[in-house]
């Protein structure tokens, strides 16, 4: 399959997109939208819910379809079929001015992870947040500006996080036990030009898929950070990729219309093409986050 538009839908920053059952599920951030289409052919993209605030990303909870652990305005909260919204926890700001959410996935051994960052992109005031059961988010990497992924690797023990200002993407080793992060390392320096690292997935050959903002462009690289293919887009913003359809193989990327005056026909769409490496459903948050709540 070519490169294909995979809606008549224009997001004004279509993010967080994710494979769950057999549905993409994604978000338009800054409207609060949770929205969902179908994996097998084009259609219009189906509203879930609205919120009230920002809504950077969801993942599926263990053993509860149709319910959600969402990043949203500040907070990590529990997102059920109905709509209903449960807190779970404060993500504190570490800057001045307004925070919000941007990102935020679960990792194979079901916690979850939020990125925060001031809407006026203020340097060093992003943060990488661990979210468990029962327990105070632990700000993991601190320093940032805004934060994109985390991308985990299918064992857990490999992250990867983009700081999308920088250019930059860096690796880290996860203790699966206990979720630490050690071994830093510098895995992808971009140079001015060819856009910026926004949300990221790993394929089942452990090869890093990259949104490029700015750069119209997805990019596939290999674990040795070697340039393995580049995907180019007729969008400016591509903000998001992940991995599903018919055999995980349709490779699903979001964009943005956000700050584009003026924006173009097919900035904000939705697109997909098939590639060879299949990916992995989206991975669940585990049920533990429900018995630590209460409604709001």
């Amino acid at each position: 399959m070519e490169l294909t538009p995979w809606s008549t839908d224009r997001l004004e920053l279509g993010e967080g997109a994710r494979w769950v059952g057999d549905r993409l599920v994604l978000v338009d951030l800054l409207a609060g939208r949770l929205l969902q289409t179908t994996g097998d052919a084009p259609a219009a993209l189906r509203e879930l819910l609205k919120l009230d605030v920002p809504l950077g990303a969801v993942a599926p909870v263990t053993g509860r379809p149709g319910d959600r652990l969402a990043a949203a305005g500040t907070h990590v909260e529990l997102l059920d079929a109905s709509g209903r919204r449960t807190p779970i926890a404060d993500l504190p700001g570490d800057g001045p001015g307004p925070a919000r959410v941007n990102d935020a996935v679960a990792d194979p051994h079901g916690r979850f992870w939020a990125t925060t960052m001031t809407y006026a992109a203020t340097p060093g005031s992003g943060t990488l947040f661990r979210i468990e059961p029962g327990a105070a988010p632990v700000p993991a990497v601190t320093g940032l500006t805004i934060a994109n992924g985390p991308a985990f690797d299918a064992a857990g023990t490999t992250m990867y996080l983009a700081d999308t200002p920088r250019g930059w993407v860096d690796r880290f080793t996860v203790d699966p036990r206990t979720g630490a992060l050690s071994g830093r390392e510098p895995f992808l320096r971009l140079v001015p030009g060819q856009g910026v690292p926004d949300g990221m997935t790993v394929d089942a050959d452990a090869h890093l898929w990259v949104a490029l903002w700015g750069g119209s462009a997805v990019r596939r690289y290999r674990p040795d950070g070697i340039l393995d293919r580049e995907i180019r887009l007729p969008a400016t913003q591509p903000a998001s990729v992940c991995l599903g359809g018919p055999g995980l193989r349709r490779l699903f990327i979001t964009t943005a219309r956000y700050g584009l005056v003026p924006a173009g026909p097919l900035d904000g769409a939705l697109f997909a093409v098939d590639v060879e490496v299949p990916g992995a459903p989206a991975a669940p948050v585990g049920a533990g986050f429900l018995t630590t709540v209460a409604p709001r």
